[in-house]
């Protein structure tokens, strides 16, 4: 591998990149700010995050990536290419770079993908499907003829899938994630306590006292946020209990979907999946008592991969050693453009 070719996790939630041997340079927040007036890009990443719910008018703080796919082509090919500059600066060669993507998306979602990473100035383009990117970048053998099943559970989707013989059997995609979770949080404080939060209050809320397997009334998190009722900054007292009723439905949705890829799958891969065990990778396999619940729902065994936040991108700058055995959810850009 070279030490220019860059690996990107191109995530709704945060965007990680790997530079040649070097492992993970860059990971920060999918988010650009930019001047409405002037059209000008103001900041990028987590200097970009620390602005959200406090711009002014003229300053608009968006993310550019919705649920796993691009939803403005011009601020991503900005925010990538802010991005690649950041960790490469301006060096003479152009790099190959490898994109991760969910296996869900359409041509042309994967086009605007591919034409944002060339405007932001490589040589070489390859797409890599997440299940097959988070499974070596955990560490594992996916070459030979035996089942592996990987939940990877993203800030926009959560990407199920069964992996053999370095291909991907069976994957099912849902748009239910972290942001999803954290929207139930806000709409469940509105309705209950008639308390407005923002979604980055929500997001500390559901990692401080997330607890899917035994919730308890007892452990408590103060809320703050503005009353609906007075207009004033209050406080709330909320139990684990509470939270688990707030993202119990997207919970559900989860095992549902995990559910159905093992239905859809072939019984010798079940049986490997019974004696390897389920893995979680992504931000919201952070999530408190999910293995347990996993474990208690579906019966399967279950293990959170080692550095599971930056398990995808470290698989998609691997992948780059395993480009002639990598037989399906591995392309380059110029044989998918124009098959």
């Amino acid at each position: 591998m070279a030490n220019t070719d860059i690996g990107i996790d191109l995530g709704t939630s945060n965007i990680v990149m790997t530079m040649g041997n070097k492992g993970v340079v860059l990971s920060e927040p999918s988010v650009i700010a930019y001047n409405i007036r002037t059209e000008r890009v103001i900041a990028v990443g987590r200097q970009a995050y620390e602005m959200i719910g406090r711009n002014p008018s003229h300053i608009a703080v968006v993310r550019p990536i919705s649920e796993g796919v691009i939803s403005d082509d011009d601020l991503t090919q900005s925010m990538i290419r802010e991005f690649i500059l950041k960790v490469t600066g301006h060096q003479l060669i152009k790099p190959r770079i490898i994109i991760c993507i969910p296996s869900f998306i359409t041509d042309i979602e994967s086009r605007a993908v591919v034409e944002a990473a060339k405007s932001a100035g490589s040589r070489q383009v390859y797409l890599i499907q997440e299940p097959i990117a988070a499974m070596i970048g955990a560490g594992v053998n996916i070459t030979k003829a035996r089942g592996h099943m990987i939940v990877d559970i993203g800030g926009g989707t959560t990407d199920i899938a069964i992996v053999s013989m370095n291909g991907v059997v069976t994957s099912h995609t849902i748009k239910t994630a972290g942001n999803s979770i954290d929207r139930s949080i806000i709409k469940y404080m509105q309705n209950k306590y008639k308390l407005l939060i923002g979604e980055r209050t929500a997001e500390r809320v559901k990692k401080e006292l997330c607890n899917l397997y035994d919730p308890s009334r007892e452990v408590t998190y103060a809320v703050k946020g503005r009353s609906l009722l007075r207009g004033l900054p209050t406080q709330v007292l909320l139990s684990e209990t509470e939270l688990f009723e707030a993202i119990e439905d997207d919970t559900f949705i989860i095992m549902e979907a995990i559910r159905k890829v093992l239905e859809d799958s072939p019984p010798e891969l079940v049986g490997d999946i019974h004696d390897n065990g389920l893995l979680l990778t992504g931000g919201g396999a952070l999530l408190g008592g999910l293995t347990q619940l996993i474990k208690r729902t579906l019966g399967i065994e279950c293990r959170i991969a080692k550095d599971c936040i930056n398990c995808v991108a470290k698989g998609t700058g691997l992948a780059f050693s395993k480009m002639n055995t990598l037989l399906d959810g591995f392309e380059t850009a110029t044989v998918y453009k124009y098959r």
